[in-house]
């Protein structure tokens, strides 16, 4: 084995909580998203989160602990949580209700809901506050024109109305902007929604950095349809894995502490 091969080979998980394979694997993965996500400083304090569904368990997922920092969370340290985000599991630790009613009103309402995601970054939050939107000022926000949600800011804490009025401007949409607030995705897996976090996060970015530059250059509708249309294999359950894979090889590079 080269040592190019040897270096790439992820570091081996302890099974630190003698929990199934199936639940030590989506650990795993989700700590890697906290982690990736904080290496680009997309996390907000203590406030913004990530979790999963437990797909050998019934009404059990995994979130983070109220008072951890996204660099503090590793595969061990995830709380495992039911649907109205009481502990049920070995790890001791209180939710953030605030934080946890956004993923369980988007488990509630999306049976496909695998994983949640929501940020509240720089530039996430100012494309939320602008009246139009997310623009199609790149291949991504081409791609999912007209497939991305938008709810309106209703003050802190998704009191009852409020979840419904989400559920009802979610529908089937991945994304959504929170107007003022954040953004959110979902996905039939931790691969997906991260990805999909990852592009329309990116997306504001550049959306951001445009605006700044001049008139903006945006193709037709006819080009946009036609885009959408093609959807670029979007569709498959699977879509993102390859990527995924990849950044978590490069993780196990610099840092496999997520891992512990």
């Amino acid at each position: 084995m080269s040592a190019r091969a040897a270096r790439a080979r992820p570091k081996a998980s302890t099974n630190r909580l003698n929990v199934s394979e199936a639940e030590w694997a989506l650990r795993v993965k989700l700590a890697a998203c906290y982690r990736m996500f904080v290496r680009r400083e997309m996390d907000d304090l203590i406030y913004t989160h990530l979790s999963v569904k437990l797909d050998d368990q019934q009404n059990a997922y995994l979130f983070i602990g109220f008072g951890q920092l996204f660099d503090d969370v590793t595969a061990s340290s995830l709380l495992k949580v039911d649907i109205d985000g009481k502990n049920i599991g070995a790890t001791p630790g209180e939710v953030n209700p605030a934080g946890w009613v956004v993923h369980s009103t988007v488990y509630r309402a999306q049976a496909q809901a695998n994983s949640v995601m929501h940020l509240h970054t720089i530039p996430g939050v100012a494309v939320s506050a602008q009246k139009d939107g997310l623009r199609p000022v790149n291949q991504f926000a081409i791609t999912y024109s007209g497939q991305i949600a938008y709810h309106d800011y209703d003050g802190p804490g998704f009191r009852p109305a409020e979840q419904q009025t989400l559920i009802a401007d979610l529908g089937d949409k991945k994304m959504m902007f929170l107007r003022n607030h954040g953004t959110l995705s979902w996905g039939r897996s931790i691969a997906e929604a991260f990805t999909l976090m990852h592009y329309l996060e990116r997306t504001c970015e550049i959306q951001i950095a445009v605006q700044g530059g001049g008139e903006l250059a945006t193709p037709s509708d006819e080009v946009i349809k036609r885009t959408v249309a093609t959807g670029q294999g979007t569709g498959d359950a699977k879509w993102g894995e390859i990527g995924f894979e990849a950044l978590l090889r490069r993780l196990d590079r610099q840092d496999p502490s997520y891992r512990d």
